[in-house]
């Protein structure tokens, strides 16, 4: 992993309001959550769209999992405001019924099979029944569901978690770490149908720590460090504000510090590494150094972009501090 890099910070907090209610599936205001003196959720105004997928990502104990409890009525909220799907958080009935999700690890019957744990669970929320094969089958458990809980893998177990959050065919579908245990090709077939679900109209929220994960399966981010929002918005917002590199190779290493004059004379931040120059600069940018090195005598053997990943940008935001670097980002991928 990189070590922790910081950004200009910015001081505007997250913005509420830029969304009409009717297309958030969950809004709150300074929803708050302490533990004794210290508050776990820290005053977190969200907007999630509907019919996304919404990443929630941040280190252990940011306070990722107690905010969506408190979503989901599991704890109460000591100060702020907020709604689910248009009802207020402070009655969570109101909503629920129109909610699936998976937090922390799923309970299950050990000695009944898959397919029996989640007939039990449809007869209990009265949901259909019916549906629970056509379940094993989305989830990847065709096959499996006659076999015993107590047999299945770890990865098993999440895909039978998720069936179950799915009994109740819910708008706004809640996931926390729902590719835990999955082998690749597992993981790929957990995010495809997230993606299915989603295109359908389905409200998609996971919780995850594999940032690479993330920035494949999310179409939205929220960032969460040290209970504070950090950041909200498309993931391209967030990704536009890395600052990518143009990593040019002259064929003579010789040609080395003249390469990198070219770039600061053209305002570029540049340093040698090895046998290249790096510049921060605009990826258009490395057609014009091209030319450049080429009329003052300068071949290039090699000439490539390199572009921030979602590490990087989640480093730059939850750097050592705390600070506050980036808030909000409204679609059109801007910072505020």
């Amino acid at each position: 992993m990189h070590p922790p890099r910081s950004l200009p910070r910015r001081g505007a907090p997250p913005m509420i309001g830029t969304a009409g209610a009717t297309d958030l599936a969950v809004r709150t205001e300074g929803l708050t959550k302490h533990y004794g003196s210290r508050a776990v959720v820290d005053a977190i105004d969200l907007e999630l769209p509907r019919g996304v997928v919404s990443g929630f990502v941040g280190p252990n104990g940011a306070g990722k999992t107690t905010t969506l409890r408190m979503l989901l009525g599991l704890i109460r909220p000591s100060d702020g405001t907020g709604e689910v799907l248009g009802a207020p958080i402070t009655h969570p009935a109101s909503y629920l019924s129109r909610v699936g999700a998976l937090i922390e690890a799923p309970a299950f019957y050990p000695t009944i099979s898959g397919k029996r744990n989640l007939e039990i669970l449809a007869s209990l929320g009265r949901h259909d029944r019916r549906r629970v094969d056509a379940l094993l089958v989305q989830v990847g458990l065709q096959g499996r569901g006659g076999d015993s809980f107590k047999s299945y893998s770890l990865g098993m177990k999440q895909r039978l978690g998720i069936a179950a959050a799915l009994l109740p065919q819910p708008e706004l579908l809640v996931l926390d770490e729902p590719t835990n245990g999955l082998d690749p090709a597992g993981i790929r077939e957990v995010r495809a149908l997230l993606r299915e679900l989603a295109d359908d109209g389905m409200t998609v929220v996971v919780s995850s720590h594999l940032l690479g994960e993330i920035q494949t399966i999310c179409d939205h981010l929220v960032v969460i460090d040290d209970g504070k929002l950090r950041f909200q918005g498309p993931v391209e917002g967030l990704m536009s504000a890395q600052r990518a590199e143009v990593i040019a190779t002259p064929e003579h290493a010789a040609d080395l510090p003249r390469l990198a004059d070219i770039c600061a004379a053209a305002d570029h931040l540049a340093r040698i590494d090895g046998d290249a120059v790096h510049a921060v600069a605009p990826a258009e940018w490395a057609a014009e150094l091209n030319r450049t090195a080429m009329a003052a005598g300068i071949t290039l053997a090699g000439l490539a972009v390199s572009r921030g990943t979602l590490e990087d940008a989640f480093f730059a935001i939850t750097d050592n501090e705390g600070h506050q670097i980036l808030a909000h980002a409204p679609d059109g991928g801007g910072t505020a």
